[in-house]
Order: C-alpha cells, then structure tokens, then sequence
C-alpha cells in the first residue's frame, strides 16, 4: 500500500488519454453486443430497447422513480415483493434525468446505465494500471466488456453504475484520498447491498494503516533509544530522527473522514426502511425475506446444484455451475497468490461472499458477479504478458460470443 500511496498521478488530461485505447475497447465490444441484441430482437419481432429498459428490475427501478417506495406485489403463495428491496440511487438520477430533458424515467435508467458504463470501464482501467501496468490495464476492461453477462453492463440496471463507484473508490484508497474514497463508498451504498463490500474496503484497509503508522512510529522510536551517542556530544536525550512514515495529522484527519463517511449511505437506507416498515434496524431483512432472498452461506445454493444431477441433461448445468464456482475461487485465491492489494483483497471477498452464499435467486448469481471485476486481474495480467495477436484474438473470441449469448439471454429466460 505504502508504495501504491506515493506513486505519482497523472494529470486528468494524461489519465484520459493513458486509458483511451481501453475506453475504445469497451466501446467497441458493448456496440458489438448491442448491434447483436438488435438484429435478433429484429428477428423475433421483439423490441430490443424494450428488453434493456422494460423488464425486470428495470421496471421496479422505474416504478420507484415514479411513485416513490410503498409499491408492492402480494403473490398467491404469501410472499411479499415490496420496492423497498431497490436501494435509491439509480431511481433519483432517473427521476433528475427526467426533470431536465424530455427522456423518460426509462431512458434515463439506460442513459444513466450507458454513462456509468463507461465511467466503471475507465475506473477499472485505472485500478488495472495502477496495480500491473498500462496493458493489464486494457485487458482488464476488454475482459470485463466481454463477460458472458456483459449486456448487463448496457440495461437499466445498476449494476454499472454500483461498478463504476466501487471501482473508483478501490482507486481513491490506492492512492491514499481517503475522503472521495469514503463519499464514493457512500453512493455505491445506495446503490446496491452490496455496497457493504466498499465499506469493508475502506474501513478494513484504513484500520490497516493506521496500524502500519503507529508500527513505524514505534520503529523509529525504538531506533532512536538504541542509537549511540555521536563522538563528542555529553550523554543524555536527543533529538528523536523522524520515523520511516512522518506523523501527518491532516491525512489522518482524512482517512478518519472517509471511514465516517463510507457507510452513511448503506446505513441511512437500512435504517429508513426499517423506520419505514416500523419493523426497527433489521425491517430491511424482513423486506428480502418477502423476496426468498437471505443469506444462508451457501448451503440452498448447494441444494439447489445438487438437485442438477437428478436428470439428464439437467447434470451437464450442475456440472458447469460446478466449474463456475471454482472458478470463481481459483482466480480469487490466484489473486491472494499474486498480492493484490488489500483493499481489492476485501472487496471482492465480500461481493463474491454476498453472491455465491444468497438463499435465492440462483440465475442472477452471474450478474451478481458482474462488480467483481479484481477476480479478472490474473487472467489480464496472463494476457499482457502473451504475445499481442494471441492476446487479441482471445478477447475477440471472447466480445463475439459475449454479443451471441448476450442477444439469446436477453431474448430469452435473460436475467432476473
């Protein structure tokens, strides 16, 4: 971390043209899905603008940007879908979308989407090249463009929008702006549960440094006791050197403030809803259990892989949600391996943790995923050390069938 603080930054103009051939990318390979989506929406006489704005939570985000929380959804089996489950953000910048353009609540979720795509690109970009270099930089967000699921990066969902807050946050705590760290940490809490994964990276690395401090302080401390008195100066105290981390009171100050700040805003929502609901600090957990959605460490999830193998072909679906799941642990324990930083460390523990381990809703878990972009570093890393033409035709290989499966998911069972 001590070295990541003190790298040098480049200017805005520098860090926008550093990651331009990465935003190009991105553009690319999202136009290349999109340009799919149309043409077989097209062919099945289905409107694809339809299925990135109208389906799904794109509709619950738009009905609370409309009529506000209190909606809900009473279903023959007793369980209770209310619109309290939507953390706020992404419906108050459609509703600010709406009131200064003539767009609609919807297209303001898709131009918010689109925007805030771009701006995760760049953020991942930025932490990439931070970490590993320019080029890991590239092939982190040409690897993130082409995910199976990568259309989601284009609907009215807020999972861009939750990626390109978490994503920059991780980058302020990099490189030690603990204040925008903390008011980044703030937004992407009301924007997803989720959010407690930045809060977890801001407190947990925070609490790290100042431990780090205090170690150096103690350090040149103890130097300072244990050296000999120069040749011809009476015994007695001396001036103490500064230690290996100078005491720097403001920065201090500041990283206190982004720990203040981070979770304001996860906090402030649970919060309201349970004063909401009348139902006290836990109601918003009530309000998922109306959903079937919890935390359960895994155990339905397992149930529900299992009940896979009962039949055939349902078993080929087990056993590729198998090699999903480890996976996901292999490029996580291959990050720990690598010595990623802590802060993304953290982070991607807890969003892999929150996806992998919930009760419910076993097909979003890919989409659940989408914001853990750290898990693609060791496969960026392995493609900017490759030679360029294998490098590019894998990630081209990868936009094609991302656009292919992207335009059947979505025309399809797609992603609840």
């Amino acid at each position: 971390m001590t070295d990541l603080e003190t790298r040098a930054d480049p200017t805005r103009a520098g860090a926008l043209r550093r990651a331009a051939p990465a935003l190009a990318g991105y553009v690319a390979v999202r136009a290349l899905g999109l340009l799919a989506l149309f043409l077989w929406s097209a062919a099945r006489d289905k409107s694809a603008y339809t299925l990135l704005t109208a389906r799904w939570d794109a509709l619950w985000y738009v009905r609370v940007a409309e009529l506000g929380y209190g909606y809900e959804v009473r279903l023959a089996n007793g369980d209770v879908h209310s619109n309290l489950a939507f953390f706020p953000l992404l419906p108050w910048l459609e509703r600010l979308v709406a009131a200064v353009s003539p767009l609609s609540y919807a297209d303001g979720g898709f131009l918010v989407s689109l925007v805030s795509s771009l701006a995760a690109a760049w953020g991942i970009f930025a932490v990439a090249d931070r970490v590993y270099g320019r080029r890991a930089g590239v092939c982190a967000v040409l690897l993130w463009a082409g995910l199976p699921v990568g259309i989601v990066q284009s609907m009215a969902y807020s999972e861009s929008l939750f990626t390109a807050l978490a994503a920059w946050s991780l980058y302020a705590v990099l490189t030690g702006r603990w204040v925008t760290a903390g008011t980044l940490a703030l937004c992407a809490g009301l924007t997803r549960p989720v959010g407690l994964a930045v809060v977890a990276a801001v407190w947990v690395t925070a609490l790290v440094s100042f431990a780090r401090d205090r170690r150096a302080a103690a350090a040149g401390a103890r130097d300072t006791r244990d050296a000999p008195d120069a040749p011809g100066t009476p015994p007695g105290p001396q001036a103490p050197p500064a230690p290996d981390i100078p005491p720097r009171p403001g920065a201090r100050l500041r990283r206190i403030l982004g720990m203040v700040l981070a979770p304001l805003g996860t906090a402030g929502y649970v919060l309201w809803v349970g004063h909401h609901t009348g139902k006290g600090p836990l109601g918003y957990l009530d309000v998922q259990a109306g959903w079937r959605n919890g935390f359960d460490g895994g155990w339905a999830f397992a149930r529900f892989v299992a009940g896979k193998f009962t039949s055939f072909p349902a078993a080929l679906a087990g056993a590729g949600l198998i090699i999903g799941v480890a996976s996901v642990v292999w490029l996580y324990a291959t990050g720990v391996r690598q010595r990623q930083p802590l802060p993304l460390l953290v982070y991607t523990g807890v969003v892999t943790a929150l996806a992998l381990c919930a009760s419910s809703y076993f097909g979003s878990k890919p989409r659940l995923l989408l914001p853990a972009f750290p898990l693609l570093l060791p496969l960026a890393l392995a493609l900017a050390g490759a030679r360029i033409r294998r490098s590019a035709a894998v990630l081209g290989v990868m936009a094609v069938a991302s656009a292919v499966y992207g335009a059947f998911w979505l025309n399809g069972s797609g992603p609840p």
